[in-house]
């Protein structure tokens, strides 16, 4: 049985868009590299991918370890993630 959708589809598009749009304002180095975690922790076997965050596990595992220009690269790969799942 496949696992419940925790959002519906336009929840989810709304909530790309504003991980797309943070994502972009911490690459530029506007914002504080926050973690990108929204507590939607569920690897995407296919991905391997987190799927609330784009991450993968070792990003994820490095995460707390990471200086303030690593985290910008993490972004700017969630970035590109993102782009990539909505094109």
């Amino acid at each position: 049985m496949a696992a419940p959708e925790l959002l519906s589809s336009a929840a989810q598009a709304l909530a790309l868009e504003a991980m797309a749009e943070h994502a972009a304002q911490v690459r530029a180095g506007g914002l504080y590299a926050t973690s990108p975690c929204i507590s939607v922790c569920r690897m995407d076997p296919h991905r391997n991918l987190c799927q609330g965050c784009f991450r993968t596990l070792d990003e994820i595992c490095q995460w707390s370890n990471s200086d303030t220009a690593a985290k910008r690269q993490i972004w700017s790969r969630i970035e590109q993630r993102i782009q990539g799942s909505t094109a």
